[in-house]
């Protein structure tokens, strides 16, 4: 058998698997889902396409919006569900064993190697100053605010931003929510010691832009955490046909493969923008366990971790 009956059976395969899933809404912006599955499945360069559009003239940092309201409405339908742990955000809840300990671990270091302070064993994080960039109900941001550190949380979903607020508890006065754009709160000037955008940027438009608003926005030394999903066959099998159509993990529909980033031209995004990358490593996801664990694969989810260069 050769190398395209192989694929035709592959793609025949699914089709019998999935005869609804060829329609309208669940399209993406090359056509129904499996128009972009042959795609990926033969050599006629997706992957190709869909860098170059991230890394040139539709990821041109210079001008226009992040913003995709299509993007938007589809978590403003999903608001309700942001503290419903064995809802659609149950993966999310749970990917906190991973991300929370990164960012711990990274900002006491920080704070250790820029100032004289000791981390508080209670609130380790006491002191630094964190932007989550995308923060939808505050799944994250609450716990970070509960080791101590000044948290703001922003989302273009105002509907988020509302349960996060109804969510927070009154007692930390060192977390707030703000309902804005990435754009729109760049000119507030304020700089942050490390900014969040966990989940989002595979949401967003003009990714390279995304990431220059960003970085202006943190403080020399300061660090960039990213979690997000690599555009391979394993993230497209992965993340779209199991997670979203076999084990109904999130949403069908909830992410478009063409808008994934892989993790070299991430690195290469955040390189351009005065950060030196100090890790990238691949997350796994058990739904079986409902488990996270970090692993050397980077086919379907992963990390980054990056440091503002002190010279700007």
């Amino acid at each position: 058998m050769n190398v395209n009956n192989i694929i035709m059976f592959i793609r025949n395969r699914l089709y019998n698997l999935f005869p609804v899933i060829n329609i309208s809404s669940k399209a993406t912006s090359k056509g129904s889902l499996f128009t972009t599955s042959t795609d990926i499945l033969t050599d006629k360069g997706t992957s190709d396409a869909a860098s170059r559009d991230i890394l040139t003239d539709k990821g041109n940092p210079d001008h226009g919006s992040t913003v995709n309201e299509a993007e938007v409405n589809k978590f403003k339908v999903l608001a309700e569900q942001w503290w419903q742990e064995n809802g659609d955000f149950k993966a999310l809840h749970e990917m906190n064993r991973l991300r929370v300990p990164l960012v711990r671990d990274a900002m006491m270091k920080y704070l250790s190697d820029t100032t004289d302070k000791t981390p508080v064993l209670t609130h380790p994080l006491k002191g630094i100053s964190i932007l989550d960039v995308g923060c939808g109900g505050g799944i994250l941001a609450e716990p970070l605010a509960r080791l101590g550190a000044d948290v703001t949380g922003i989302d273009a979903c105002e509907e988020g931003v509302e349960v996060a607020r109804l969510h927070a508890d009154p007692e930390l006065d060192n977390l707030k929510y703000i309902h804005s754009t990435v754009e729109d709160h760049a000119l507030t000037n304020v700089r942050y010691d490390a900014v969040i955008s966990s989940e989002v940027i595979e949401h967003v438009d003009n990714p390279q832009l995304f990431i220059k608003v960003i970085s202006e926005m943190i403080k020399p030394r300061g660090s960039l955490f990213l979690t997000t999903l690599n555009r391979s066959m394993q993230s497209w099998l992965g993340a779209i046909i199991a997670a979203e159509y076999i084990l109904r993990i999130v949403p069908a529909g909830t992410h478009d493969w063409n808008k994934f980033i892989a993790p070299d031209e991430l690195q290469l995004m955040v390189e351009n923008h005065g950060f030196h990358v100090k890790l990238i490593h691949g997350m796994a996801y058990m739904p079986g366990f409902n488990k996270w664990m970090w692993t050397k694969n980077t086919g379907i989810n992963y990390a980054l971790h990056a440091v503002k260069l002190a010279q700007q």
